[in-house]
């Protein structure tokens, strides 16, 4: 099925003359395919235990009004290594849920999702996140000496092949800030991992931290599949408009055993978070 997208430009010449230009854009439309929404993180220090996993149809492209959550689903995660199974309950509103989850380090979890008849199955390893030791801010190690910078410090393992996931949630902003990184070239050393507010591409305008205000940052420890994927998600959000070249097709790593043409969308990953703010002075 083929979409067209309208787009009409009114250019006013004086006002008594005016153009109108119509431009067809062509969609291709993917199949609806099931969402998986599986993110399993425990925030270090709590137990962990209370989870859940939301599933959907996907939707058209430019279709934002639709919600299509997916109910009757059976789903479950089990941990390899001793056999626990976890029931996630359905609430009849797209979301699975349990207060039973046990999360373990360096354990094995395989998701297990049954849905119109299709079994979809994936697995995630659970990755111990380091502490972060030190909190501050800063104007000197940024593209700009003059605008603060936020300073998140921690010991990288010794073990070679650790990757990071970091999110900021800044005061007024609807979209948080994603970055990734990992130690290839840092391994078992103390990080100091910053962010610095960029130049704003619309007004051209610096909107740097100001004091007083506060930043929530979120830490992650993921596997080397689950950054490799969300680099590329992160990539496409920041560079993709109506006149880009078409995103490439991401897919994680839930499988259909059933019929694996009709793959889902969406990841299934199990990360342990530290979870922290700053208050600029």
């Amino acid at each position: 099925m083929q979409n067209y997208i309208k787009y009409t430009i009114v250019l006013v010449a004086s006002i008594f003359f005016s153009c109108e230009d119509v431009i067809d854009v062509e969609v291709q439309n993917d199949s609806e395919r099931l969402v998986i929404e599986a993110s399993l993180d425990w925030e270090k220090g709590t137990n962990g235990n209370n989870q859940s996993i939301e599933l959907r149809k996907s939707t058209p492209f430019f279709d934002t009004t639709s919600n299509t959550p997916v109910t009757g689903a059976s789903v479950k995660v089990t941990n390899d290594s001793n056999g626990d199974e976890f029931i996630f309950i359905d609430q009849n509103n797209g979301t699975y849920t349990t207060d039973a989850f046990v999360p373990i380090i360096d354990a094995t979890y395989s998701l297990e999702i049954i849905y119109g008849a299709e079994v979809y199955t994936a697995k995630e390893t659970l990755i111990e996140v380091p502490d972060i030791t030190d909190l501050f801010q800063g104007t000197e190690d940024g593209f700009d000496d003059e605008i603060l910078e936020a300073h998140v410090v921690f010991t990288d393992p010794p073990e070679e092949g650790n990757n990071y996931l970091f999110r900021y949630d800044f005061e007024d902003e609807l979209l948080p800030e994603l970055e990734v990184g990992d130690d290839e070239f840092i391994n078992g050393n103390e990080i100091d991992w910053w962010i610095e507010i960029e130049e704003d591409e619309e007004t051209d305008e610096i909107e740097a931290f100001q004091p007083g205000e506060t930043v929530a940052i979120e830490m992650y420890a993921i596997s080397t599949a689950y950054k490799n994927y969300i680099e590329i998600l992160i990539e496409q959000m920041e560079g993709v408009d109506l006149f880009s070249s078409t995103p490439v097709l991401v897919k994680g790593n839930c499988v259909n055993e059933t019929n694996p043409d009709n793959y889902a969308h969406g990841y299934f990953r199990v990360t342990q978070v530290n979870k922290t703010s700053y208050t600029f002075e």
